[in-house]
């Protein structure tokens, strides 16, 4: 719980549409690895972002501002929440500065915008894992005001990508949507 308080604090602080223009790709971006760390947390953004695109593709346009409670975060928030995650875990990687406020790209409840950003921060995140070698995961970077590997704050950025899923899922189910990959 307190992971996600901090996540959500720390996304408050950052300004990922800006950021995502701002990193260039890297000429000299490494080839996907076959093996090991970086190999498996990939695969593993590939799935999870299948997923959450995916889901967000079949809710409705009219079910963006949709919150199962007062004081809750609407579907559209919790996509934008995601990105802001996505972008600032990949400047924590980059040792980029991340500086503004992730509210207002929570603010974007347009479907088409919300699936635009999803989409920039899976590329920026995905360029972070290329970008780094096997040997730089071991690196510290400050995460929350805390020191972390670059492996750690990987692992923080799947953790979080997860805990979403789940919760857009049941934001879906709630709104009579079955996840397309389920099949029921």
């Amino acid at each position: 719980m307190r992971l996600a308080h901090i996540l959500a604090a720390a996304t408050l602080l950052v300004a990922p549409a800006l950021f995502a223009r701002s990193m260039k790709p890297n000429a000299a971006a490494r080839a996907v690895p076959k093996s090991g760390f970086r190999a498996e947390f990939l695969h593993d953004l590939e799935d999870v972002e299948k997923k959450i695109m995916q889901l967000a593709m079949a809710m409705p346009a009219a079910k963006f501002s949709w919150r199962p409670a007062r004081g809750v975060r609407s579907v559209s928030e919790v996509y934008m929440h995601v990105a802001g995650g996505n972008y600032f875990v990949a400047a924590a990687i980059a040792s980029k500065p991340v500086s503004g406020d992730a509210q207002t790209l929570e603010q974007i409840a347009d479907k088409q915008r919300v699936l635009d950003e999803l989409r920039r921060s899976f590329e920026q995140l995905r360029s972070a894992a290329l970008n780094v070698t096997d040997a730089d995961l071991d690196k510290t970077v400050r995460m929350f005001g805390s020191d972390t590997t670059e492996r750690g704050a990987f692992m923080t950025a799947l953790t979080h990508l997860h805990e979403h899923l789940g919760q857009s899922i049941a934001y879906a189910r709630m709104n009579g949507i079955a996840p397309p990959w389920s099949g029921m």
